[in-house]
């Protein structure tokens, strides 16, 4: 019998046997200790886990404090009155069919308002994990941007479904993955390759903001090309909500393309691509070649609906409203535990713990009516676990300053006081 040929993995851009290998043992520590796989039944009040693990007792309350719905708009009357609204206006929830060949106007009519809201042109997909997969392989071979196959620079940190690209991208172009939003790393990149795009999170999940301003430097000089995820400070950053990099960034043009998710802070679903400064061509190409963008995975016209009438909120004074309550929870909650993000807008607080204390820590929290997420290799470096915190504008003071006292129960590190300022 002829030896059959065994496969060596490259491992060039992952490495699934170290990310499951690893990741699944604190994954299954978590779901024995009643932090993953969560069942939450709010009538009959049955808490479980998708395993079936039951670790509390019928009737276990708790306050979510992993939740990105940063501005609660996903639970706003309007919003889901938009989506009922909408689903009687075209008599359909979901119009399978490619947008290249057939259309109903729905979708149509959220981009033109989101356009108008954001001041550029606006592609909406189903997600922005699909947007990013529609839209960086065009990046590679250089038919979205000036022509030139540039050299993918991949930001370390950056979101898993902009990393996950990377083999895809490297079929194009070269592919590099560059330190933690390293500046010099990018320059001498620049220096070296004709065109560069640099790939990152604007806003990155587990807490910080993007140096858009210093990126924007280089974008001049070099013609640096820069993509963005800038999900998670969508609605929650800025004037009309439109987000951190928009907010900052003095390049606003071909050289800069953001993906926002619609799902978090503006409260409905799906995603949007904000492009400025490309011609209906190049929008074309987008449509017709970007991948799941144009296959029959649409937003359902509930979505739309919804979609709509948060972005009617983001222009009336309801919006910064919101924002100021999500900005002061933020601020009562860095007077109470530090982090390497106190002081910032971000809504996200990670509050380190070690790989050994993490479970236990978050389990301990839990069972004191607080839900926050342990985060863990491969969502974060190894060794540098800890317990992620969302804030949110309807979070009241008292459910923040009982979550603060638990978690200086477990280990966080209590808030330094300013100069000349009492503890609380």
């Amino acid at each position: 019998m002829t030896e059959r040929i065994s496969i060596t993995p490259t491992h060039r851009y992952r490495n699934n046997d170290k990310l499951i290998g690893i990741g699944n043992e604190f994954w299954d520590m978590s779901e024995r200790n009643g932090l993953a796989g969560l069942v939450a039944d709010l009538e009959s009040g049955v808490l479980r886990t998708t395993a079936g693990h039951e670790f509390v007792p019928d009737g276990h309350e708790f306050i979510n404090f992993s939740c990105c719905s940063y501005l609660d708009l996903d639970s706003h009357p309007k919003v889901i009155e938009g989506g009922l609204d909408a689903m009687r206006r075209y008599g359909v929830l979901d119009h399978c069919i490619a947008r290249s060949r057939v259309q109903i106007p729905a979708m149509l009519e959220l981009e033109d308002s989101l356009g108008e809201l954001f001041g550029a042109h606006v592609v909406c997909s189903i997600a922005a994990s699909t947007a990013t997969f529609g839209l960086l392989p065009l990046i590679a071979s250089g038919h979205l941007g000036n022509g030139t196959r540039p050299l993918m620079v991949f930001d370390k940190n950056a979101h898993i479904s902009m990393s996950n690209l990377k083999p895809v991208c490297a079929d194009e172009t070269e592919v590099v993955t560059s330190p933690h939003h390293d500046l010099d790393f990018i320059e001498d990149a620049c220096r070296k390759y004709a065109r560069v795009a640099y790939v990152c999170d604007g806003s990155d999940s587990l807490g910080g903001y993007a140096p858009v301003k210093e990126l924007a430097e280089l974008q001049d000089k070099y013609g640096l090309l820069v993509y963005y995820d800038d999900s998670h400070s969508l609605s929650a950053y800025g004037e009309r909500g439109v987000g951190y990099v928009r907010t900052h960034s003095p390049v606003l043009d071909e050289r800069t393309i953001v993906v926002v998710t619609l799902n978090k802070a503006f409260g409905t679903s799906g995603a949007a691509i904000v492009l400025d400064g490309y011609e209906k061509e190049t929008l074309r190409v987008i449509e017709r070649f970007g991948g799941a963008l144009n296959y029959s995975q649409l937003l359902n016209t509930a979505a739309v609906g919804a979609g709509l009438v948060s972005a009617e909120i983001h222009r009336t004074p309801e919006l910064s409203t919101l924002q100021d309550r999500l900005y002061r929870n933020i601020k009562l909650f860095d007077s109470l535990v530090h982090t390497e993000q106190t002081g910032s807008t971000y809504p996200i607080r990670l509050v380190p713990m070690s790989d050994e204390t993490v479970i236990e820590a978050g389990r301990r929290v839990f069972e004191a009516g607080f839900y926050v997420s342990p985060v863990f290799f491969p969502i974060v470096a190894r060794g540098t676990a800890g317990l992620r915190v969302m804030m949110r504008a309807g979070q009241t003071e008292e459910q923040i300053r009982g979550l603060c006292a638990v978690l200086t129960e477990v280990g966080a590190s209590p808030a330094i006081p300013a100069p000349g300022e009492a503890a609380r």
